[in-house]
């Protein structure tokens, strides 16, 4: 019997920005796996800091190119929340809240279950612009992302 290699867990830092809110946002991502690293960033000229949050995690696990194990960190309480708890209740009530209104995102929120559905994904919450290194990388790259379209 051969053994299978085991590829490493991927980590992922992410994080949006927004300059107004609505207003100009960028997003961005540290992905590492192992000692390899890569970056991602990304920009919207009319957003909300929620879409751009929302953004960074779809577009870092939909960079993956194969099914992995990934541990997603965010500082985003409304990601966080609503992707581990919140969209449950969501889908079962047909992308409704429990006051009966429209979920708020509610295609980005789908693009995230789709996108975390082909991974093992764990998701974990950082307080944010408290001195993380990859959270402060991932929030530099959202920013760089605005002020490069600017």
């Amino acid at each position: 019997m051969t053994e299978k290699k085991h590829e490493p867990a991927i980590e992922i830092y992410c994080d949006g920005a927004c300059r107004g809110n609505p207003g100009p946002g960028g997003w961005g991502a540290l992905l590492r796996s192992g000692k390899k690293e890569k970056e991602l960033k990304g920009y919207k000229p009319h957003t909300t800091n929620n879409e751009m949050e929302l953004t960074a995690a779809i577009e870092s696990l939909n960079a993956l190119k194969k099914k992995s194990s990934v541990t997603v960190f965010t500082d985003s309480k409304y990601v966080m929340q609503g992707i581990t708890s919140w969209i449950k209740t969501w889908v079962k009530n047909n992308w409704r809240t429990a006051g009966k209104k429209p979920v708020k995102n509610r295609e980005l929120w789908e693009a995230l279950l789709k996108a975390s559905e082909r991974h093992d994904v764990k998701w974990t919450w950082v307080k944010g612009h408290n001195g993380h290194p990859e959270n402060e990388r991932a929030d530099e790259l959202a920013n760089e992302a605005i002020d490069h379209a600017r």
